[in-house]
């Protein structure tokens, strides 16, 4: 071979090693698992399309994004435990889930302290986030943004809920967290823990009389089939949380990152437009369906929340309840 073809050949073939673990690097798309608990037609996982299509478009197609609604990589402490681990990149967990990891969270879900749903925005899209953000990173967890998930309401097949008597002696399915429990049984509730994808057939077999859920979850389950009455009690507000894990969060460009934040607020922002607006319709279509829809007085059912406050604070912290209720009172005088 000429001296000079070798030198070229050579020198082609030391660039195109050069530029080989560039090409491999950018090749294969970095493809990410996001698990949730929602049912495949419920706003949140409407709002997660959106989210996975807006980051694959707009990183041309450096990330894409697999997800996996209805509990079908275990329910939401197991999908939480997954996302601190890394083993999925995503979820939605609520602060009843990340209240196992830092107790700040369980201050959140204090009963009937929020005015409106507007309140409820100012205070956790502010200065909560502010506060429990570092907290939840420290935890292996970063929070995108606040989703939505609603005010709780009361469903059972044995009577109409007016008053907090005909609450009492009611056998209701909660989520092992102590804020929904403490308000129920402070109302003289025998609260019962069974996993959500069990709680269906454990409302047809009367194995509990009843569960409390926001009316989307309501209505999305079903549990119109299996439940006879519905109290808009509006008892305790718990939202999603667009979490992604620690690990996968450094697996990102700060553009990336960047892309990730603004989307997920457009998608949250998405999926509390479809809860309030598909709210009202959905009670209409309970009650079609059969359910009888009562609408209670609520000041006597927040009197009896003292005790209710007081176990939480044991469990939160004292001080963490104290900041927390100082936020919502900030919240309650801010101008909108």
């Amino acid at each position: 071979m000429d001296r000079r073809m070798f030198l070229k050949a050579s020198a082609g073939g030391a660039a195109l090693t050069l530029s080989a673990p560039f090409v491999a690097l950018n090749a294969a798309p970095l493809t990410l698992r996001w698990a949730h608990f929602a049912q495949e037609d419920h706003p949140a996982n409407t709002a997660a399309k959106q989210f996975a299509a807006r980051v694959e478009a707009r990183t041309a197609g450096e990330i894409k994004i697999n997800i996996f609604p209805n509990n079908v990589l275990g329910g939401p402490p197991e999908q939480a435990q997954q996302i601190k681990l890394g083993t999925i990149d995503m979820g939605l967990p609520t602060q009843g889930q990340l209240d196992k990891y830092d107790t700040a969270f369980a201050a959140v879900m204090l009963p009937f302290v929020f005015d409106s749903p507007e309140h409820v925005f100012r205070v956790l899209d502010g200065s909560a986030m502010t506060w429990l953000a570092p907290l939840a990173e420290k935890q292996g967890f970063i929070l995108l943004h606040n989703w939505e998930y609603g005010f709780r309401n009361v469903t059972n097949s044995v009577r109409p809920i007016h008053t907090p008597d005909d609450v009492k002696g009611l056998k209701l399915r909660t989520p092992p967290e102590l804020q929904i429990q403490a308000s129920m049984e402070a109302l003289g509730a025998v609260v019962q823990a069974i996993a959500f994808p069990e709680l269906y057939l454990a409302l047809s077999q009367k194995v509990v009389d009843g569960e409390e859920n926001p009316i989307a979850v309501i209505y999305f389950n079903k549990f119109y089939e299996v439940q006879k009455h519905l109290a808009i009690t509006r008892h305790v507000y718990n939202n999603m949380i667009h979490t992604v894990s620690a690990a996968t969060w450094k697996k990102l460009t700060p553009p990336q990152q960047a892309i990730f934040r603004e989307e997920s607020a457009a998608a949250g922002n998405l999926m509390r437009k479809l809860i309030a607006d598909d709210e009202a319709e959905q009670i209409k279509k309970l009650e079609a369906a059969g359910m009888q829809v009562t609408r209670p007085d609520l000041a006597p059912f927040r009197a009896k929340m003292e005790p209710a406050y007081a176990r939480i604070a044991t469990y939160a912290g004292e001080a963490n309840v104290k900041k927390f209720r100082e936020l919502v009172e900030q919240g309650r005088n801010a101008r909108p």
